[in-house]
């Protein structure tokens, strides 16, 4: 299985995630706009044991517990991926990976709580919440 490369802005934490992810999406919920800074998060899910930080493993801020957390870079802040699923899966920001995954998002989810200055232009289905 092809092994894409991932990493924060500054190069400190380093991963890599095998390109067999499950599933895409973009996210406008209220928590992952603020995580961002940005109108959504573009991620694809995986199982967590794909994913392997090969570099910076003590840099890594977790904000949330062990089994639910989302992982930033402790040095430039980067917000590289979220455990979810009681620490079985993995969602990786699709903007911290350095190589192009063969999936790309299918639909944009929890649209209800979009931000209401930003406009969703292409035509990907479109949900209030989860599918």
């Amino acid at each position: 299985m092809k092994k894409l490369k991932g990493e924060c802005l500054c190069g400190a934490v380093r991963f890599t995630v095998e390109d067999s992810f499950r599933y895409a999406l973009n996210c406008h919920c209220s928590q992952c706009r603020r995580a961002t800074g940005a109108a959504f998060k573009p991620f694809a899910g995986i199982e967590r044991s794909r994913l392997k930080v090969v570099a910076g493993v003590r840099k890594i801020l977790r904000y949330g517990d062990p089994r639910g957390h989302d992982a930033h870079c402790g040095t430039c802040g980067s917000f590289l991926y979220s455990v979810v699923r009681g620490g079985k899966c993995a969602h990786v920001n699709l903007g911290s990976l350095l190589d192009t995954p063969s999936i790309r998002p299918t639909a944009h989810i929890y649209v209800g709580s979009k931000a209401s200055w930003h406009e969703i232009t292409d035509d990907l289905p479109r949900y209030q919440m989860l599918p």
